[in-house]
């Protein structure tokens, strides 16, 4: 990204803050600092699993996203195999929620959608979101199953249905990512609020065509890659 959210300065961050970046997946695999021989063998396990390019390149990007902002964040090397995941329901590793092993303090979350990857790192609970922004989440009809029916009614009332409703899929989509579930509750365009214990950040990234949000326990910077 050039900046913040709608090409605002970006802001630095701090000992307390969590950081985000959403980027292209072109935009990843072409770093110079990130390369797939960073992954873990079992990653690499499932990479090979994956039978369509496109997709293996998101996941991928996602992943190598992933490391570089926790180089950032904790001034660890790319390279330091300190990334998980192991699934709550199952208790299986290789799936589910990712962590840092050895750093129970530090929160990681990344996400992938059609050529859009994004990740974010903090302290305390995290949660990333992205998606294309021309992407509808579905019939009103079924996102009340899913989501709200409060918030779901408040987004299919307003004057742009389509993107009110996909913003408020990728809030609750990190919101669940970060490990809350309940009311998304409304922010005006790339707000930030506090929600209980966690503070959502939505935000829409012009240049890549993407709509993101960010759950965290702190304060959230939409950084560059």
């Amino acid at each position: 990204m050039t900046g913040g959210p709608e090409g605002e300065p970006e802001p630095k961050p701090g000992p307390e803050t969590a950081l985000a970046v959403v980027a292209t997946t072109p935009e990843v695999l072409a770093h110079p600092d990130l390369d797939e021989a960073l992954l873990a063998p079992w990653e690499r396990r499932r990479l090979a699993g994956i039978r369509l390019p496109s997709r293996r390149d998101d996941v991928l990007a996602a992943r190598l996203l992933l490391r570089l902002c926790v180089a950032r964040a904790t001034g660890l090397p790319p390279d330091t195999p300190a990334l998980a995941q192991r699934c709550p329901e199952c208790g299986e590793h290789g799936h589910g929620r990712p962590y840092l092993r050895g750093r129970p303090g530090v929160g990681v979350s990344l996400s992938h959608a059609d050529g859009l990857v994004a990740a974010a790192v903090g302290p305390g609970a995290i949660g990333i979101d992205v998606e294309p922004a021309t992407r509808r989440p579905g019939p009103v009809h079924v996102l009340r199953r899913l989501l709200p029916d409060a918030d779901v009614a408040e987004a299919a009332a307003s004057p742009d249905a389509g993107p009110a409703l996909l913003r408020l899929w990728v809030r609750a989509e990190a919101r669940l990512k970060a490990g809350q579930v309940g009311e998304s509750g409304p922010t005006g365009h790339t707000g930030q609020s506090a929600q209980g214990e966690l503070r959502l950040l939505d935000w829409t990234d012009r240049p890549r065509s993407a709509v993101a949000a960010a759950a965290s326990s702190t304060r959230v910077t939409i950084a560059s890659l």
